[in-house]
């Protein structure tokens, strides 16, 4: 399974620290964080995705 970097999209591999690295922007990643995001992007269904850009788009319109 290729992982992909949340800050390039670059392609990311994993070394023999434990770390994910991505190979376009360098950042490395924790295998425990790699999991966190991955959790966190499952409990999040199609419908809170959409219901949260809408509020964060209609609040940044108020300013």
């Amino acid at each position: 399974m290729v992982k992909i970097c949340p800050e390039c999209g670059g392609e990311m591999y994993y070394d023999k620290k434990g770390f994910y690295v991505c190979l376009k922007c360098g950042l490395t990643i924790s295998k425990f964080d790699s999991n966190i995001k991955e959790v966190k992007e499952k409990d999040l269904t199609e419908e809170d995705k959409k219901k949260e850009y809408l509020k964060w788009w209609l609040s940044s319109k108020k300013k």
